[in-house]
């Protein structure tokens, strides 16, 4: 079987020279030069399988070479590289911000919220809890506060446009699944392009938050049967399929998808993912498929 070494940096800071590059592709043993997706950003690395064969060896050999690059690096087979089906969280993920924890800073809460939306990141309680707990504490928010926050509060992360732009272009199916609320996810999807999103609904008595939102709760299982119904009705494969998000209510999907990307996330999550991103921005999603700079799709 032959793999794939991706190496990626960001946009923003792109430091991966042909010099690393070689060095790493030596280390890891490869036999070609490395294939640039874009000079100084992203590269591919072939890696053709022999006995014995890790491909974790393989990573954290390149891992190790980088050092403290800001260059991320990801092995795959290459076999069904290009996806389908992406199904991607928001908050802290498509979105820069958790936007629960912005409500209440509009609320003067965001540090008393901010802490229980740490925690249930990192696992510590289960998310339908914590999210009860959350909204319980924004009870008499004004509904024109959403408003707000979401004018100018809530930025985009960058290159979540192109990756969507991208993948729709390529007949892939983008789907955004979130544990928040649906007022966030309808105006992000349609900025972005999303095909689909779900969410959680606040519910509101005369204007006012209630400290309530309806049930079911959408949370960890929700997004994995999300996935399922989704890939299920498109007929895909699970090698068709990317996820990505950064907490522990993203880890089911992570896991059931033929590529699992943990961005920017919590120690935890990124431990249980296929890829962790830690430097690139969401293009790095697109380099993981082997799209070249000049097949993505840019404003």
């Amino acid at each position: 079987m032959t793999y794939i070494l991706t190496l990626i940096a960001n946009p923003e800071n792109p430091v991966l020279t042909a010099a690393i590059a070689a060095e790493v592709s030596s280390i890891v043993g490869s036999d070609q030069k490395p294939l640039w997706l874009a000079p100084d950003l992203a590269c591919d690395i072939v890696v053709r399988e022999t006995q014995p064969f890790d491909a974790n060896v393989t990573l954290r050999l390149a891992q190790q070479a980088l050092g403290d690059s800001a260059i991320d690096a990801a092995i795959q087979p290459c076999a069904h590289r290009r996806k389908r089906l992406l199904i991607a969280d928001m908050d802290s993920t498509i979105i820069g911000q958790e936007c629960i924890d912005e409500l209440g800073a509009s609320f003067g809460l965001k540090s008393q919220i901010a802490e229980i939306t740490t925690r249930a990141m990192n696992g510590e309680f289960p998310f339908e809890d914590s999210l009860l707990r959350r909204v319980k504490l924004l009870k008499g928010l004004p509904q024109k506060a959403l408003a707000e926050v979401f004018d100018n509060r809530i930025t985009l992360t960058p290159g979540a446009k192109e990756l969507i732009a991208t993948m729709r272009a390529n007949d892939a199916y983008c789907a955004l699944i979130s544990g928040g609320f649906t007022y966030f996810t309808q105006r992000i999807a349609k900025m972005t392009g999303f095909d689909f999103n779900d969410a959680n609904t606040l519910l509101f008595e005369d204007g006012i938050l209630s400290g309530e939102v309806t049930r079911p709760i959408l949370g960890r299982e929700s997004k994995l049967t999300a996935l399922r119904k989704i890939r299920t009705e498109r007929k895909l494969l699970k090698e068709d399929v990317i996820a990505v998000g950064d907490g522990a209510n993203d880890l089911a999907m992570i896991a059931e998808a033929g590529i699992g990307v943990a961005f920017n996330a919590k120690a935890h999550v990124a431990k249980m993912a296929d890829v962790t991103i830690k430097h690139g921005d969401l293009t790095a999603l697109l380099y993981l498929q082997g799209y070249k700079s000049c097949e993505i799709v840019r404003e």
